[in-house]
């Protein structure tokens, strides 16, 4: 098994607003159940942080190992070890996205 040390930190902002008008009162909650579920069907090199995302500037996926920030090219080379494509991981957790709302909300 892989040491937490050496996983893949994906820091995954997500928009209040994806959660309807009123997103902004559940998007805390909805992360650490997004989180919770995110980690059950991911596979065993990532470690997940996911978090409102309150400031427009930072981008809605980021990466880190041991707390140093990866740029994409070191994901993505990262990801490679693991035989694992990162342009296709991060489009299954925006098609993902719409079933963690709906589980969410009870649909």
């Amino acid at each position: 098994m892989l040491p937490e040390e050496k996983k893949i930190t994906v820091i995954f902002r997500i928009e209040p607003g994806c959660l309807g008008p009123e997103g902004i009162s559940h998007a805390d909650k909805f992360c650490v159940m997004a989180a919770t579920e995110l980690r059950a069907a991911s596979p065993h090199f990532i470690k997940w942080q996911v978090e409102p995302r309150h400031n427009k500037q930072l981008p809605e996926m980021d990466f880190a190992i041991n707390g140093r920030a990866l740029n994409r090219e070191l994901a993505a080379r990262y990801f490679e070890h693991f035989d694992k494509d990162l342009e296709q991981f991060e489009l299954d957790i925006f098609d993902h996205l719409p079933e963690l709302i709906d589980h969410y909300f009870g649909r």
